[in-house]
């Protein structure tokens, strides 16, 4: 792990001129401006985003315009005019027409897999058929960890959300570099040993069509072989409902569940820290989580938060705790430790006296299952 120094000169907010070793000069203003004073931040925010948009040749805007086509597979619902691109980079228009790059099983995807063995380091690891005794036998091939079996782990390469602290950010290198790949390259590749496939990323929300259409060959491919064959998704939510449904409909019969990263509960922040909405991930949370009563043997819905020092804190993760307890007191939430990365790489990572106090809150307001990941990394 890094070492880790701050000049609190350089740590100030541009807005209150406040200085904190849990101030982002990167980001270059503080939560509390985020949160009283959003339109002012995000002009400050914007402007740092947008420097780091263009060195990966990402659009740096979502467009909106308003004689443009409306894509709508994802809360960015980009309006695109002539021959532009979506936030995403994978949709344009041409001649007044959607078109999409990748991410269907028409054009294919753009992804690269590997077999990552079991029990893995998931973040649904806790309650995973694989992983655990949960779902056994009828989703899981052994009474505890599946040792000796391998999940199919896709990493889909784009995203609909742009986290100046994301964690595998060295994907937006490689975007459009690898050769589309349609959805049956995926079912090919699994093995005798193989009883899930993992989507992630980037995000497979800006794939999500592709993913759909992997997870349907699988169910085809389980049933007829009558073999053990869980599909998941770990996802920040923001695909189009409609869609996640169908996702979700598709882990829920197979065995799988849908891991959703819940940023933060106020949407500016969300905004702020991440360039999109939350407004999809918030809906489709309540309506996965609607559903997960009907296979309680094994959960459907995980949700997570990334605990980032001076930005994501106990007032947030009590807002998402109290939401889900209107859900289900159930649903598996995982607490998860920030280190320093890509853009935000000027504050500390998580502290264990931060990880515990959301720890605690959570649990106070109710929910039956919590816990900490990524212990190793606190401090």
């Amino acid at each position: 792990m890094r070492s880790f120094s701050v000049n609190l000169h350089d740590k100030m907010c541009s807005l209150c001129k406040k200085s904190s070793s849990t101030i982002s000069a990167k980001l270059g203003v503080c939560k509390q401006c985020i949160l009283t004073d959003f339109n002012e931040a995000m002009k400050i925010v914007d402007v740092n985003r947008l420097k780091f948009r263009k060195l990966y040749n990402l659009p740096v805007l979502k467009p909106n315009s308003k004689a443009g086509v409306s894509c709508g597979d994802c809360v960015n619902n980009c309006m695109l005019a002539e021959g532009e691109f979506g936030f995403c980079n994978l949709v344009t228009n041409i001649n007044g027409r959607k078109v999409r790059i990748a991410g269907d099983n028409i054009k294919g995807g753009f992804f690269s897999f590997y077999y990552d063995p079991l029990p893995s380091n998931c973040v649904a690891g806790p309650f995973c058929p694989g992983c655990t005794s949960s779902g056994y036998p009828k989703y899981s091939y052994a009474k505890g960890p599946e040792i000796g079996w391998n999940n199919l782990s896709v990493f889909y390469q784009s995203c609909t959300y742009d986290c100046l602290f994301c964690q595998n950010y060295q994907y937006r290198k490689g975007v459009h570099l690898t050769s589309l790949s349609m959805p049956d390259v995926l079912i090919k590749a699994l093995k005798q040993n193989t009883s899930c496939i993992y989507f992630f990323g980037g995000d497979p929300s800006s794939q999500i069509r592709h993913s759909i259409a992997v997870g349907k060959l699988a169910l085809e491919k389980a049933k007829k072989e009558k073999r053990i064959l869980r599909v998941c998704w770990e996802t920040n939510g923001s695909a189009r409902p409609s869609l996640m449904k169908q996702a979700a409909g598709i882990a829920l019969k197979s065995g799988g569940s849908i891991k959703i990263d819940f940023k933060a509960y106020d949407d500016c922040l969300v905004k702020a820290l991440c360039g999109s909405s939350n407004k999809f991930t918030i809906r489709n949370i309540r309506n996965i989580g609607s559903m997960t009563r009907k296979r309680p043997e094994t959960p459907l819905l995980v949700v997570s938060t990334l605990l980032v020092p001076g930005y994501i804190e106990k007032d947030q993760i009590e807002k998402i705790a109290k939401f889900l307890m209107e859900i289900n007191p159930s649903i598996p939430y995982s607490l998860l430790a920030f280190y320093p990365a890509f853009v935000i790489d000027d504050l500390p990572t998580t502290s264990r006296k931060h990880a515990e106090e959301c720890f605690a809150i959570a649990k106070e307001v109710g929910l039956e299952n919590v816990w900490i990941g990524n212990k190793h990394l606190l401090r």
